[in-house]
């Protein structure tokens, strides 16, 4: 060991100081080869070996050069103060000493690639500021873009560089007719602006705008609140509607502003044919905080609507929203239960139900014309509400619907979140499918 070697020598110069010898004899020949012999530098033979054999050198140079034990004269280079210090200890302790000072260091941990330790981790970025809002006009123009991006580009390619001739208006007539916005509605259009503008040229902006306006007029009359006569206790709202027009979550959605408000709220899950459909209330009535009232799977719906009317008036319930299971139009047997359950609630009120609500489905385009006409007839729909109107390019058959039936519009949906079902509003509608900024 280095140490141990330093220690020896250093205690052999003190025990026995070089003296300053006399001048030597001259020396014979033969003394100074034996001289010259014991003076060579130990290791010169394996200096000169390793010289000699690239190979070995190379093994030497790997293995940490040559040895770090040091000669006496290295010992002129080391302070006295460490090597008497070192001396005055036993060999045993000066090496424990060393072993102590190796485990002092603090050891770094090698990790695998893709981790890192707490002070070498690269800072986290920071969160992004949360997006601002959109407004309800917004939502809705967004939600329409597809509606209105496709007829405005339709109009604008009709209108380019040509003057209002009887040939022009019957072209917008069929392009507003297949943008389901109806016959009547388009004749509306296609009148204002032949009066207005006739043999002048026209652009796609001055027909969007006229659009607009004529459109707010066939809506204005049909944009009316939800009305809710509270004088009955339970007010009893009957959802129907087609399969996969979103009932069950628009029922959701108006339990959560009528108890956001105040009211006391009962769901009831009608839809007795889908399993689902029951839990999926169940949920809404749970994060609405609505009483909630559910049966069997494949229980009579017309029983299941009695018991409910009974248990919302002993619990004094302001309002009662029952659900049903989705019927479609043209199945006889579907649409008389559905006849059932009005029959027993009229039993029970003969004012009920007080408030039937249809929702529709944007995307099904003309489709919802019929079923509107046949669910009023049988169960007395005396409202509408528009679902799914966000990414479907048909939109516009709201319009057709307002303009033939005549039923008001409570409410329109642009997408599944619990804010994104809001009264309507016949300007905001017009504007955003007409695509004009308010």
């Amino acid at each position: 060991m280095a140490l141990g070697f330093i220690k020896k020598v250093f205690t052999f110069g003190k025990e026995k100081p070089a003296e300053t010898p006399a001048a030597p004899a001259e020396l014979t020949a033969e003394e100074k080869a034996a001289i010259s012999a014991e003076s060579e530098p130990k290791g010169r033979d394996e200096d000169l070996a390793v010289a000699e054999n690239p190979v070995l050198a190379e093994e030497m140079e790997t293995a940490g050069g040559p040895s770090d034990d040091l000669s006496p004269e290295d010992l002129s280079m080391v302070p006295l103060d460490l090597l008497e210090a070192e001396t005055d200890k036993p060999e045993a302790e000066i090496e424990a000493a060393a072993v102590s000072d190796l485990a002092s260091e603090p050891v770094v941990p090698v990790l695998p690639k893709g981790f890192a330790t707490a002070e070498t981790r690269a800072p986290e970025p920071e969160a992004p500021a949360p997006a601002e809002k959109l407004s309800w006009f917004q939502r809705l123009k967004a939600g329409l873009f597809r509606t209105s991006s496709q007829l405005t580009s339709q109009i604008t390619a009709l209108f380019t560089k040509r003057k209002l001739d009887d040939e022009t208006l019957e072209e917008l007539e069929d392009l507003l007719i297949q943008a389901d916005l109806g016959v009547e509605t388009a004749l509306r259009v296609t009148d204002t602006l032949a009066s207005e503008r006739y043999g002048k040229d026209v652009t796609g902006e001055d027909v969007t705008k006229i659009m607009a306006t004529e459109i707010v007029k066939v809506l204005k009359p049909v944009a009316k609140p939800l009305a809710l006569d509270l004088s009955h206790k339970p007010h009893v709202i009957l959802v129907v509607g087609v399969n996969g027009t979103g009932k069950t979550t628009t029922i959701g959605k108006l339990a959560a502003k009528l108890s956001g408000s105040g009211l006391k709220v009962m769901l009831a899950a009608g839809d007795t044919f889908r399993a689902a459909a029951i839990e999926q209330l169940k949920i809404w009535a749970d994060r609405t905080g609505s009483t909630f009232l559910g049966t069997k799977l494949g229980a009579d719906a017309a029983g299941l609507a009695y018991e409910a009317f009974e248990k919302a008036k002993a619990d004094k319930a302001d309002v009662l929203i029952i659900d049903t299971a989705g019927r479609l139009q043209n199945k006889a047997e579907l649409m008389a239960e559905l006849e059932k359950i009005v029959r027993v609630l009229g039993k029970l009120d003969p004012d009920a139900p007080h408030t039937v609500l249809q929702t529709l489905d944007a995307t099904t385009g003309q489709n919802a014309l019929q079923q509107v006409e046949i669910f009023r007839n049988v169960a007395g729909v005396n409202g509408l509400i528009m679902t799914k109107l966000d990414g479907t390019a048909r939109g516009g058959i709201l319009v057709a619907i307002a303009a033939k039936h005549k039923l008001p519009v409570y409410f329109i949906g642009v997408g599944e979140g619990i804010d994104d079902l809001e009264p309507f509003e016949a300007e905001d509608f017009a504007s955003a499918i007409a695509g004009i900024a308010r």
